[in-house]
């Protein structure tokens, strides 16, 4: 395998993968630029097994999006509506409770909660609606609000970020996911997402998280018209930013979906681009301990095809998911356990049902 990693042009990158030597931003060019993506997932494959053995993740979840009223409509997300939009819709802390209450009967460990950026709704109705969740379900761990709405909060309560993350998580927050990360070069922004907190402002949130005792995830919507030059900065100022904290768990590429977007023009992500993201992904994060294939955003085949590319974890169940199927997602609102557990059996894992951090629930 070594002859053919070295014909695929990769030799100097598997030396530093087998010496745990981290990757340049040359590197991460190289890789990308590689028409090999067996030669990709090789590489990436090594990583992915000395972190996590065999192992592949998922979990039992469920997505609540409260309300997808926003002021910030992003080319880019086909979720976001103006106030007073026939689409516009906004859950009291009532209908959040009821969502909860409606799958009081299945093992959900994980309540995933985010919505837009709303110009009305007060703090206390965020505290609340993450209060009646844990009223609700006592055990569940909420992991709710991207760094972007955090960052809007703390504007609301006329609070510092910290200060902030502090009274939610008095309420029951648990952790923060990934979301509203983008990619963080100035010029992305501008163009895709201009009223969006910057890309620093949106890492700066994260750290304090971190600081705060907060997990939190990170992603990268990829596809559209970033250059990989952007791709790798995003990449490097994630792993960055883990080294001065550790507080990130898990990384999610997220394929651009064009479909009801600004940008419509735009394809739909091929597969070799998902699994090349995937796969880099899992050689430049080396201080990242897990790496997602949300299966709603690639399929449950490709997702499946990724446990051998560097990623280890499928997400979870999830059910009602809405942001990326406005977006004209064709893939199932939910996949039962049972069948992530057959499909991460096919791929040659082990199927791990995991905690929001990780913790081990039961091997199957």
């Amino acid at each position: 395998m070594e002859g053919y990693i070295k014909n695929a042009g990769l030799g100097s990158i598997l030396e530093k993968v087998r010496d745990q030597e981290r990757l340049s931003l040359e590197d991460g060019r190289k890789l990308y630029n590689c028409p090999d993506v067996l030669a990709l997932g090789y590489l990436a494959n090594i990583v992915r097994e000395r972190k996590n053995a065999n192992d592949a993740y998922f979990i039992y979840n469920q997505h609540i999006n409260y309300s997808n009223i926003c002021t910030n409509l992003c080319k880019f997300c086909a979720f976001g509506r103006e106030k007073g939009d026939d689409l516009a819709y906004e859950m009291s802390v009532d209908d959040v409770r009821q969502k909860v209450r409606e799958r009081l009967d299945e093992p959900i460990t994980e309540i995933h909660m985010v919505g837009g950026i709303h110009p009305d709704l007060p703090f206390s109705y965020y505290v609340d609606i993450v209060r009646a969740i844990k009223e609700e379900r006592p055990g569940v761990h909420v992991q709710a609000f991207t760094c972007v709405e955090i960052h809007h909060l703390a504007g609301l309560a006329g609070m510092s970020v910290g200060e902030t993350l502090e009274v939610l998580k008095d309420a029951g927050l648990g952790s923060l996911p990934g979301g509203g990360a983008e990619v963080f070069n100035p010029r992305i922004r501008e163009l895709t997402c201009e009223r969006k907190l910057s890309g620093e402002g949106w890492l700066e949130v994260a750290r304090t998280a971190h600081e705060h005792g907060l997990r939190t995830n990170a992603t990268m919507l990829y596809g559209h018209i970033e250059t990989i030059d952007e791709r790798l900065e995003h990449l490097d100022a994630l792993r960055r930013t883990q080294d001065e904290s550790g507080g990130f768990l898990a990384f999610i590429p997220l394929a651009f979906h064009p479909k009801n977007t600004a940008m419509s023009e735009h394809s739909n992500t091929t597969g070799i681009n998902d699994l090349k993201n995937i796969a880099v992904s899992r050689l430049m994060l080396d201080n990242f301990p897990h790496i997602k294939a949300y299966w709603v955003m690639i399929g449950p085949k490709l997702a499946q095809i990724a446990l051998s590319f560097g990623a280890d974890d499928m997400d979870g169940t999830v059910k009602e998911e809405v942001i990326t199927h406005m977006a004209g997602a064709e893939t199932s609102q939910a996949l039962g356990h049972k069948t992530l557990i057959r499909l991460i059996q096919e791929a040659g894992r082990v199927p791990i049902e995991r905690d929001t951090l990780y913790n081990v629930l039961e091997t199957f």
